[in-house]
């Protein structure tokens, strides 16, 4: 998921490393769920998914920084995806 986002991360070391170990954790809940691993094969509802069934035990806060990973995720892909 580094060389993924790497294109698209900015900013201190602190942000960036967060990014990308929320990535991971979203890859890693996609690939359990759906099978697939690759980011590009990904559609908007899976990451949907994710941001409602994944996240549901977590705090607004913590939501809010998964949220600002997959626009991320999603301005890699070049989509206009709306979360």
């Amino acid at each position: 998921m580094e060389l993924f986002l790497s294109g698209v991360l900015n900013g201190a070391p602190a942000t960036r490393n967060r990014h990308i170990r929320q990535a991971d954790e979203i890859q890693r809940a996609i690939y359990e769920r759906w099978h697939r691993n690759n980011p590009w094969s990904w559609r908007r509802k899976h990451l949907a998914w994710f941001l409602t069934h994944g996240l549901e035990k977590h705090s607004k806060s913590t939501q809010y920084y998964y949220l600002l990973t997959v626009r991320l995720i999603a301005s890699r892909r070049a989509k206009t995806w709306k979360f």
